[in-house]
């Protein structure tokens, strides 16, 4: 897979039905797994919630999107990131070192619990990245 960098946004607890309102208005397919299915910690009040959703159209667009996990604050106006993933580690890693650079750190780059490795960060202009290798 070649390296995609697309939107990510968060919202309040109502990212399925964000997500099914765009697949409706721009077709594709849906793919959602919610906190409940990865098992998070923590997460029991929350399980039907979007961990994680993304939706790619016939017109090559793809939209990711989450609800806020519990311990961390929504911010509307601030609810939208930018997604760099793929499975190319030493590009996707190279990203994360130059956009991390004279940013703050909020997920360091390491493996998660589904299986690849993650890492967010806030670059030196406001704008948080966040960077998925898959296959790790």
């Amino acid at each position: 897979m070649t390296s995609r960098l697309n939107p990510y946004i968060s919202f309040d607890g109502d990212a399925r039905q964000a997500l099914e309102f765009y697949q409706d208005a721009l077709g594709g397919e849906l793919a959602l797994n919610t906190f409940g299915e990865a098992g998070a910690p923590g997460a029991e009040q929350v399980a039907d919630q979007i961990m994680h959703g993304m939706l790619e159209t016939p017109a090559g667009f793809t939209l990711m999107a989450a609800d806020t996990p519990p311990g961390m604050e929504y911010k509307p106006g601030d609810n939208i990131s930018v997604s760099l993933s793929g499975d190319d580690d030493a590009e996707l890693r190279g990203y994360w070192e130059k956009l991390s650079a004279g940013g703050t750190v909020a997920v360091p780059l390491a493996k998660q619990m589904w299986g690849d490795v993650f890492g967010m960060c806030t670059d030196r202009f406001g704008i948080t990245w966040m960077v998925n290798i898959t296959g790790q």
